[in-house]
């Protein structure tokens, strides 16, 4: 069985909005090796609609030769939506439709690697209270960004067990955590 990993960046103050604006200053190499691997480890992405679109208009268009670059482009997408069409999703994704949660139980029924999904939203509230996520990676970023949508907002409460603490000397702190 495939695990289903969520990788998510979010400020002191718990905002995940906008991590262009508040991330990209801690952005390293100790940040793309941590990011490659969890990539690398990967088959697949499972991304909500929004976050594939994000995505989807500005990945293609980064050109080939990076092996980061080249492996997210190529990878398989399964995104969750029931707005957008089939023949609306050209960088190689398929629409989940339907119950999202039996997709994606299937999907980690499948043989294969592990799945990584990107964003934080609608999906993501609906993978938490299904218990389908296996692992979190939450990126905690020495910034406060004061406002802005706040990780798993108006959620009851979740208690996580710590698996794995990872410091890099840009202050950022990934926490690995898995659903009790």
């Amino acid at each position: 069985m495939r695990k289903l990993i969520e990788s998510t960046f979010v400020t002191t103050d718990g905002v995940i909005a906008e991590p262009h604006r508040w991330g990209a200053p801690y952005w390293d190499n100790e940040h793309a090796d941590y990011a490659a691997g969890l990539l690398f480890a990967s088959d697949a992405l499972l991304l909500g609609r929004e976050t594939y679109a994000g995505f989807a208009s500005v990945w293609p268009t980064r050109p080939a030769g990076d092996e980061y670059t080249d492996r997210i482009n190529a990878m398989p997408k399964y995104v969750a939506s029931q707005t957008l069409r089939q023949e609306d999703a050209t960088w190689n994704a398929t629409i989940l439709r339907g119950d999202v949660v039996e997709a994606v139980r299937t999907l980690k029924e499948q043989d294969g690697a592990d799945i990584l999904k990107f964003g934080t939203g609608s999906l993501s509230h609906t993978l938490l209270d299904n218990k389908l996520v296996d692992e979190y990676h939450f990126w905690i970023f020495p910034a406060i960004a004061g406002a802005g949508t706040r990780l798993f907002e108006g959620r009851d409460v979740a208690h996580l067990e710590l698996l794995d603490t990872t410091t890099f000397k840009s202050g950022i702190v990934v926490h690995r955590l898995a659903p009790r």
